[in-house]
């Protein structure tokens, strides 16, 4: 099986500054010298590529379900396609002028408008091939909703059309609509199709998924509901609501300029030089990390020398980005006047209420009884004899903070199905839209995977071309290419958009798929998530990432006075070199931004409580990919940015984190905390990810077993009770089908009566 994600992975530790080759990492052999004049050169390079993002401007960004409805409609076509809008445009006047005399459309009454509407459809059944293309594209041009110049109703337009589609999933054998989409995205990816165009696919697909599933509001009411139905408390907090009330924290900032760079001792030098430099740093004040206005003001610049030992040989992707993230070797003078209670502030809580899980509190005891008593008592959480009062009171506050999740019920459900099958019968699955979908996906979900992958692949900004990646710009390349400058751009700028819309796409329906199937049981959730990390997601998505970040999200690939619907209705203006480079007036592109959050809770979801997967991220040098994408000034995104930061701090090395304590104690202010967990001081940077394959392989046993238990029901199942009565077994009704009686005699003739039977034989070998 191909897995699309394979050269991303293969190719993410030579895509950091453009030096792969891992010369300038002082490793003892004499490169270190000739190599430095490289390093420094990057170090410029890649500041001046970040030069502004220090003080980018916070984004008022509102995360939600899709964009304003006229940007979704504008995204749905590509600029190419004006020249279909226009003749589909002339072909309507034509129609109407023959058809309707002496009045325009909008003079018409709603019957007559009915009536043409009726006629044009009457005249699609004609003999002449070109009279029905004509109208044809005349109904296309009314389907469109672009013939009024005012404000047109476009959600009472198109809407019916999706509903009429997906409604009822009751399209051929009654089967959800998204098959059929899923279909073709796999019949794309294998080149069967390759003239779909993938673009409006992928767009009807995530909008039909979000139609019949829900969107995300909806999802936080379903799992309101499931929670009281199985009888657990109520959340604590709305998580989009506390998300919507944070803050963003201002990004690391760059303070090495050619004066300090100066008086810094050069490269060569520095392995002699720790303990002088040493000496020279001022200690921190302890206060600074409760001030939120300078978050991020200085990094603690411990170098990355005493990371990486100089028998490495090889600069990694972790070395050359962290280049970035270094503070001047001789710090500004600390300023002499006191500190005023005024410039600290210090916060007023923390955003989440913390969370335990029963495990972690069976954890504990078992710890606890370990040291003090000498023997464990399994999983008992109430028998505290023998143990101290601190112990009772550290348990009395854990139990206070339990959270018990709906995966957990779901869970303990399943071992308790595959414990006792007879004795609790067949479980009643109620039939639910997620269930449908789950149902129809099943057996071909790995191909649906891998075909979302390579498409996200090849639409990345940061692929690079090859000879057998999939061609996704068949529906966006125009029959001849453009010969001016002036079409060069515009064509740029729509392959460019293009791909944006795909990755846009891709990363909703993904998401969306993982938090229903989430909701409706966590098995289907892990099923789906073991698919997408054999397909090499989780390199993938930080493939995407290393990139920059802050151009990707600011980018400016639209031609607003091309977008559809107002290129229809009115004359187009003669488009400049100047116009298309100015672009929009937009603060960021709003697609960009939706599609990076997507990706990191994308991320999230495959990594969480995942320890092999959570190593991935070690293994690939995420940390400094992820960081740097704190520059964004939106704190949402900082704070999946975070998280993905936490649960990978213990096996990064004290060092790191003593280099990175201002991007710990943003994890400490904005994500939310495990009581007993450990992220901030422990240390297991021996791990590797086969030590974990054991957890993988039992969790993938799981969901063979339920998929089993659930989805594959044999006609003769062992625990079928067998009737030994041969009375009982003949006067069994046995439903035969309509036509049967009509073929009877001659299924008689051919199956029977033609048919020899040694009785004898028959005997003796029963």
């Amino acid at each position: 099986m191909e897995e699309p994600g394979a050269p991303g992975a293969g190719s993410l530790p030579a895509n950091g500054n453009g030096n792969g080759n891992g010369n300038g990492n002082g490793n003892g052999n004499g490169k270190g010298k000739t190599a430095a004049p490289k390093g420094r050169e990057a170090f410029r390079n890649q500041r001046r590529e970040s030069e502004g993002s220090v003080d980018c401007p916070t984004l008022e960004f509102e995360y939600g379900d899709a964009d304003g409805h006229a940007a979704e409609l504008s995204e749905l076509y590509s600029y190419t396609e004006n020249l279909e809008f226009t003749a589909n445009r002339r072909c309507f006047e034509e129609d109407f002028k023959i058809q309707v005399q002496g009045k325009e459309w909008l003079e018409l009454e709603e019957d007559a408008q009915k009536t043409y509407v009726m006629g044009l459809l009457d005249r699609l059944e004609v003999v002449s091939r070109e009279r029905r293309l004509k109208v044809a594209r005349a109904v296309l041009y009314l389907a469109q909703a672009t013939v009024r110049p005012v404000a047109v109703p476009f959600g009472n337009l198109l809407s019916p059309l999706l509903i009429v589609q997906s409604s009822g999933f009751s399209m051929h054998n009654e089967e959800p609509f998204a098959l059929l989409l899923f279909s073709m995205v796999t019949k794309f990816c294998s080149g069967l199709a390759p003239h779909f165009p993938i673009k409006k696919v992928l767009l009807l697909l995530w909008k039909v998924v979000m139609f019949t599933l829900g969107g995300f509001e909806h999802l936080q009411t379903l799992k309101i509901q499931k929670r009281a139905e199985l009888g657990l408390p109520p959340l604590a907090e709305d998580s989009i609501q506390v998300v919507k009330s944070m803050r963003a924290a201002s990004p690391p900032s760059y303070t090495l300029d050619l004066g300090e760079s100066q008086l810094a001792p050069p490269p060569s030098k520095l392995r002699g030089r720790r303990g002088s430099r040493r000496q020279l740093l001022t200690k921190q004040d302890s206060l600074d990390i409760y001030n939120e206005r300078d978050l991020f003001k200085t990094e603690d610049p411990a170098t990355e020398e005493e990371e990486d030992s100089p028998s490495d040989g090889e600069r990694t992707l972790d070395g050359e980005l962290d280049l970035l993230e270094q503070d001047p070797l001789v710090p500004p003078p600390p300023s002499q006047a006191p500190l005023s209670a005024e410039r600290v502030t210090f916060p007023k809580g923390l955003p989440w209420a913390p969370k335990v899980r029963q495990k972690d509190i069976e954890h504990f005891l078992e710890m606890s009884r370990n040291k003090f008593i000498g023997f464990t008592l399994g999983q008992d959480t109430d028998t505290l004899v023998g143990l101290p009062r601190p112990i009772h009171e550290s348990v009395k506050t854990l139990k206070q903070h339990k959270y018990i999740s709906i995966a957990d019920v779901q869970i303990k459900n399943e071992e308790e199905l595959e414990k006792c099958p007879m004795s609790l019968g067949e479980e009643v699955v109620p039939e639910t839209p997620c269930e449908i979908l789950y149902q129809g996906m099943l057996y071909s979900l790995p191909q649906y995977m891998i075909a979302l992958l390579k498409i996200l692949l090849a639409a990345a900004p940061t692929s690079k071309a090859k000879t057998d990646s999939i061609n996704i710009l068949a529906d966006v390349l125009p029959e001849e290419m453009p010969i001016t400058v002036l079409q060069s751009m515009k064509l740029g700028i729509d392959v460019n958009r293009h791909k944006e819309i795909i990755v846009k796409s891709i990363s909703a329906l993904l998401l969306l798929l993982l938090k229903h199937f989430k909701l409706n049981h966590i098995y289907q959730f892990e099923y789906i998530s073991q698919h997408l990390v054999f397909a090499n997601c989780i390199p993938l998505i930080l493939k995407f990432f290393n990139q920059n970040i802050l151009s990707y999200i600011t980018a400016k690939n639209s031609i607003s006075v091309l977008d559809y619907p107002g290129c229809t209705i009115q004359d187009l203006p003669e488009l400049t070199t100047e116009s298309l480079e100015t672009g929009d007036n937009n603060q960021f592109c709003w697609r960009n931004l939706f599609s990076c959050i997507n990706l990191l809770r994308l991320l999230n979801k495959l990594t969480k409580w995942k320890h092999s997967r959570t190593m991935m991220l070690v293994v690939f040098k995420s940390a400094p990919i992820l960081k740097r994408a704190l520059k964004v000034k939106q704190a949402m995104l900082q704070l999946y940015v975070l998280k993905l930061l936490k649960m990978q701090t213990k096996y990064l090395g004290r060092q790191w984190r003593k280099s990175n304590m201002k991007t710990m104690s943003a994890i400490y202010q904005k994500v939310r905390h495990r009581m007993n967990d450990d992220w901030a001081y422990g240390n297991d940077i021996d791990a590797r990810p086969w030590d974990f394959q054991a957890e993988e392989c039992t969790l993938r046993a799981n969901i063979e077993a339920f998929n089993s238990r659930r989805y594959d029901k044999p006609q003769d199942s062992e625990f079928s009770p067998v009737d030994n009565c041969l009375q009982s077994v003949l006067g069994q009704r046995l439903d035969l089908p309509e036509d049967f009686h009509y073929s009877y005699e001659l299924w008689l003739e051919r199956e029977v009566f033609s048919q020899p039977i040694c009785w004898e034989e028959l005997l003796q070998n029963h």
